[in-house]
């Protein structure tokens, strides 16, 4: 066990995926796994493993923000052995040139956060996608249909601002479209010499208001479900 998660050696698979939501993580376990066990909930934060397509994965939250994905990350990675983290979430777009529902994978993530340079010594104000994972995302959505768009992110520590204008470092970078943790999940996996993707949906048009209901949801994000679970078994 490690501090955080309660499993025992053994019980997490080689490639994790992970949500930011508990609910979500059981969600995908009951809907998509065989033989899903539960293997830890500390703090309320759940994780499954179970087979996909005869393959073992396994799906667990990460919570919100680099503090908390930045806290399971490292301890998958380190105490675990797990090979290949990937985030699946939701963001919020910047701009009309994206859409609601649209599928995302994220080349680079762009961040004023501190978090990289104070953990690991890492300068960079971006950081891209670690390993190959990324790439194998992009071939798996052509093969499901499914058009995944190959862009940047901007991750951020905050959620509520003072200031609506799209922050500076976004316009610098082309980041279309904001979140809060992908930074920190490439920044640990740079660190350590592991795989991390993001695959994230759009949920929210920040300059229209346009959101997905808490109804839509459901199914909104399903095709982003299958899509990591359609890569995550292919890296195995």
């Amino acid at each position: 066990m490690s501090i955080h998660i309660s499993a025992k050696k053994g019980e997490i698979a080689k490639v994790v995926l992970q949500p930011g939501d508990p609910l979500r993580a059981q969600y995908i376990a009951e809907n998509y796994l065989e033989n899903a066990k539960l293997v830890s909930k500390t703090r309320g934060i759940f994780y499954y493993t179970g087979l996909y397509k005869g393959k073992e994965i396994t799906v667990g939250a990460s919570g919100m923000g680099f503090p908390s994905i930045g806290i399971y990350s490292f301890e998958l990675f380190t105490e675990y052995e797990v090979d290949t983290i990937i985030r699946i979430g939701t963001c919020g777009a910047y701009n009309t040139d994206l859409k609601l529902f649209d599928i995302l994978n994220i080349d680079k993530a762009a961040s004023e956060s501190t978090y990289a340079k104070y953990a690991w010594g890492i300068e960079d104000e971006i950081l891209p996608h670690q390993g190959n994972i990324f790439s194998t995302i992009n071939e798996t959505a052509k093969e499901l249909s499914l058009n995944a768009k190959a862009i940047n992110i901007h991750s951020s520590d905050i959620f509520y601002r003072k200031d609506p204008a799209t922050p500076e470092i976004a316009t610098k970078y082309n980041c279309p479209a904001v979140e809060m943790e992908a930074f920190g999940l490439f920044a640990n996996a740079q660190h350590l010499g592991k795989n991390a993707a993001t695959i994230l949906t759009v949920t929210d048009i920040i300059p229209t208001h346009e959101k997905i209901s808490a109804d839509e949801r459901e199914k909104a994000l399903n095709p982003m479900m299958e899509l990591a679970l359609e890569s995550a078994i292919k890296s195995l």
